[in-house]
Order: C-alpha cells, then sequence, then structure tokens
C-alpha cells in the first residue's frame, strides 16, 4: 500500500472519527448499516483457529498443540475450523461467513500496545498516528452490542459496535485456554446472528474480527506461542459473500520471527466497508 492509498484511508478513518457519538452511530453515506468489530485480543493463534491440518510442516511445528484430522471440522481438504468453532458452521453453510486468510501488515510489529495503535489508526508500521476512532464505541459483549443496536438503530447512520474479547495471549497451557476462548466467541457470534436475524437487521449487519498480530507458528516450550505475524480473520452477515478467501499459511515461507507470512493487507478489510479510494477492496459483499 503506498502513502496516496493510505492517506485516503486514513481520511476515511477521520470521516469516521467525526461521527462518533455515545449513540454508537456514524455518518449515514456509508454503505453498511451495522459494523460489529470484534477484537481478539492479544493476538489470536490464527493457525489452530483456521487449521491448515492437510499440510505435515503444522504437525512438525506443533507436535503438541497440533488438532488431529477428527478432532477439527473440515471446510475443504485442506483447511479446517478448530472445533469450537462450531456454532459458526450454521453461518458457513448458509455462505454468510468468510474467512480471510493472512490478514496483517508489512514488518509486523509484535508489541501488543504498538500493534493494536497500527490496526486503529490504518497507519504503516513505521508511522505514529493518534487518531483512534474506536475509543467511543466499546460494549463489554456481544449482548450488549445486541442490545446497543436495538436501542439506537432508529436515529440512522452506520451503527458501530465494538467487542473486546481477552486473553488471547496464550504463551503458555494454550490448548485448553483457547479452545474455552474460541467457543466463548463462537457462542456469543452465534447468538448475536440469531437475535439480529429474528429483529430482521441481519442482512445489514456486518461482523468483522481484528486481532493485533497472530502467534508464531512454532509452539514454545509451555505449551502455548509467542508473539507472530499473520492471522486470518471472519467476516459475517446477512450480505457478506461466504467461503475462504486469501492464500493459506505458507508454513514453509515464515518469516525471520518465525510468525506466518502476510498475504492480504489488513486496510484492504477496511476498505471493504468503507470504499476507500485507491484501495482494492475484497470481494465479500454481495451486491
Amino acid at each position: 500500500m503506498n502513502r496516496r492509498q493510505f492517506l485516503s484511508i486514513a481520511g476515511a478513518f477521520a470521516g469516521w472519527a467525526g461521527g462518533i457519538g455515545e449513540t454508537c452511530a456514524f455518518d449515514r453515506s456509508y454503505s453498511v448499516d451495522t459494523l460489529v468489530l470484534v477484537d481478539l485480543d492479544g493476538g489470536n493463534d490464527g493457525l489452530n483457529t483456521v487449521i491448515p491440518y492437510a499440510d505435515p510442516r503444522y504437525r512438525a511445528l506443533r507436535p503438541n498443540l497440533a488438532l488431529s484430522r477428527e478432532q477439527v471440522i473440515p471446510l475443504n481438504e485442506r483447511t479446517a475450523l478448530h472445533p469450537s468453532l462450531l456454532p459458526l458452521m450454521s453461518a458457513w453453510r448458509a455462505n454468510e461467513l468468510a474467512i480471510v486468510q493472512g490478514v496483517g501488515y508489512d514488518a509486523p510489529n509484535r508489541s501488543h500496545f504498538r500493534s493494536w495503535q497500527i490496526w486503529d489508526t490504518a497507519s504503516h508500521a513505521d508511522e505514529y498516528r493518534h487518531d483512534d476512532w474506536l475509543a467511543r464505541t466499546s460494549v463489554a459483549s456481544f449482548d450488549a452490542a445486541a442490545r446497543c443496536l436495538a436501542t439506537h438503530r432508529t436515529q440512522g447512520g452506520l451503527n458501530a459496535i465494538h467487542v473486546k474479547l481477552h486473553g488471547f495471549d496464550t504463551h503458555e497451557n494454550q490448548a485448553h485456554r483457547h479452545a474455552m476462548l474460541l467457543s466463548r466467541f463462537a457462542e456469543g457470534l452465534a447468538s448475536l446472528r440469531a437475535t439480529l436475524i429474528a429483529s430482521g437487521a441481519w442482512h445489514r449487519t456486518l461482523v468483522m474480527t481484528r486481532s493485533e498480530f497472530g502467534r508464531a507458528a512454532r509452539e514454545n516450550a509451555a505449551g502455548g506461542t509467542d508473539h507472530g505475524a499473520a492471522a486470518p480473520h471472519f467476516l459475517m452477515g446477512g450480505n457478506v459473500r461466504g467461503g475462504l478467501f486469501g492464500m493459506p499459511p505458507r508454513l514453509d515461507r515464515l518469516d525471520a520471527d518465525g510468525g506466518v507470512p502476510v498475504d492480504i493487507d489488513f486496510r484492504r478489510l477496511y476498505a471493504t466497508v468503507l470504499g476507500a479510494a485507491g484501495i482494492e477492496p475484497l470481494p465479500l459483499l454481495r451486491a
């Protein structure tokens, strides 16, 4: 992404920031009616979330953490979901769940604080901005998100809700912890979907996950994984074009610190919603 493209999307964020208020509503000019941003805080382990189960390198890198073919939920002949994500399969079968693989940014920063700053401001790794456009839209849970949307939808504009799920910094004893975290995420998201379908609002809703980085491909000696680079992300909604997008993780081409290489710049996810000029959106939304 060049500087002109960056400034375009940064300008779009500035427009969003100017519209944020306590009603959780943004400027009505954007095409998405409801945006739910779900942060998997701590750095979600992408390889045990969207699993390259047919790649022998996966088990070689993770002799203890790798899930077996019998445990996972296959999506195709080489990619599967963690079993804790079973509640999302209804959306997958309805073609309402898009999984974008290899999302991140060039020269990834392994600091939690700095990487979130990059995601929040759509900046480059070597560029510092301070316009955190998400600061006033946070809620504590998926249930709170549903209540906020129900309360403020009639006020018009783009309703934007930010849900932060903590605990994904799994340096040790990851297997059980990660399974519980993914279960909480999937059950909450499935519940939100059911609520919005019942209210007739699901077709106007887009859910997008974020995480400051993925985890290292190789497990560590403490039964966990260290900070990494790229990771898969989920987009879900009634108007989403479901399926797998992006390249599967190249476990034979890890970066110098053992992270999965970036295939898709995270700002393209934002551009899919914002339509920022000069940035190619991903084909994730139906016309």
